[in-house]
Parts: structure tokens; C-alpha cells; sequence
């Protein structure tokens, strides 16, 4: 089952990346065989919502109730291979890092087939963490996976890099 769903989650990202690279602003509406996510009203783009919500209030039983067991999170260059595993390594410093700064999304994309969607998020960040001053731009991919119980993240994508002037 889960080859079966990371072939059709990589059939539904090739065949989403078409559309998004050719145009930045389609003529009008273009049919991928997918639902193209409306951010404000799609459940799975409020979960994203909620576990980022979560993570700023420090609520960090709630962002984990968001995430599926078996997710797997690729944050700076490493991998947690489970809910457990992230629970125990990057969790808290995440929610102490969202809670230090302030990220505006900038741009937002998305796409649902069946029981996966995916939400690509692109954001800008600024604050102190740590005695430090941030100012980045990141990029964010979160897959997930519709059960009985509703959406789940099964995976994390998060990238970063220094804001340009």
C-alpha cells in the first residue's frame, strides 16, 4: 500500500509541476485529473493551518495529533522517520522557533486526488531566535493522507535560506 501511494503521490506531483511551471496565471481553468486545493475552504490546507498554529502556541500534543504515525519529516538536511522519532528530536525546538518569530505566507499551492493531497507553501520569516536575528524565505511541502478519522500529514518538506536584499 505505501509503494502503491508514493507511485501515485509522484504520478500527481509530475503531473501538477506541468501546469504550475508552464504558467504562473492560467488563460482559465486547466484539467491535471486532480482538484486544484482552494487554500481557505480545502480541510487539508487547514491542517496544515492548524499544526503550524499549534506549533506557534507551543501546543505540541496538538501539532502531533495532526501528523500520521508513520510521517516522515525532512527538516535541514536530516529525517525523522515517524511521529515518534519527531516527536523526540525536532518538536520542541520547532514550536520555540515558531513562537520566537513571525512567518507570513507568501504563496500557496496545492492539489488533492482521492486520499492524498498536497499543500507547497512559500513563506518569509522574520524575528530573533536565540540571540540571533532571522530574516529567511522558505519553501514547505506537506503531503497527506485522508483516513477515517480525517487529514493527516504524512510527510514534511522544509527548506530555507537567507532573504536577499
Amino acid at each position: 500500500m505505501r509503494t502503491f501511494a508514493l507511485l501515485f503521490l509522484a504520478t500527481l506531483c509530475l503531473s501538477s509541476a506541468a501546469v504550475t511551471v508552464v504558467a504562473h496565471e492560467p488563460a482559465g481553468p486547466v484539467s491535471t485529473g486532480a482538484e486544484t486545493l482552494d487554500e481557505a475552504a480545502h480541510p487539508a490546507a487547514g491542517v496544515v493551518d492548524a499544526f503550524h498554529a499549534a506549533l506557534k502556541r507551543g501546543e505540541t500534543g496538538t501539532a502531533l495529533s495532526l501528523l500520521a504515525q508513520d510521517a516522515l519529516v525532512f527538516e535541514a538536511g536530516g529525517a525523522e522517520r515517524s511521529k515518534t522519532e519527531y516527536a523526540a528530536s525536532h518538536l520542541a525546538a520547532d514550536a520555540a522557533f515558531s513562537a520566537a518569530v513571525t512567518t507570513i505566507v507568501t504563496r500557496r499551492l496545492g492539489r488533492s486526488a482521492g486520499i492524498l493531497a498536497w499543500i507547497a507553501t512559500e513563506s518569509k520569516t522574520t524575528g530573533r531566535y536565540r540571540d540571533r536575528e532571522v530574516d529567511s524565505v522558505g519553501t514547505e511541502t506537506m503531503i497527506l493522507r485522508r483516513d477515517r478519522a480525517g487529514w493527516h500529514i504524512v510527510h514534511i518538506h522544509w527548506s530555507s535560506a537567507r532573504a536577499t536584499p
